[in-house]
């Protein structure tokens, strides 16, 4: 079992700061729609339903 580390900072009713041992991420939130800016954008469509839009990366060469 690994060790894990997070920690959230609310800076408002709908923005959040994620800290984590991988990095930072902020969290955006309007109405059912998150933007995650490591994440990109979930739905929560109700009864269980969520969509997911991940984000994908370039990698530089």
């Amino acid at each position: 079992m690994g060790l894990s580390f997070r920690k959230t900072i609310n800076l408002g009713k709908h923005v959040k700061v994620n800290l984590s041992k991988t990095g930072v991420s902020a969290s955006v939130k309007v109405g059912n729609v998150t933007y995650n800016t490591k994440r990109g954008i979930s739905a929560n469509l109700g009864n269980g339903v969520t969509y997911r839009s991940n984000k994908k990366y370039k990698k530089k060469k």
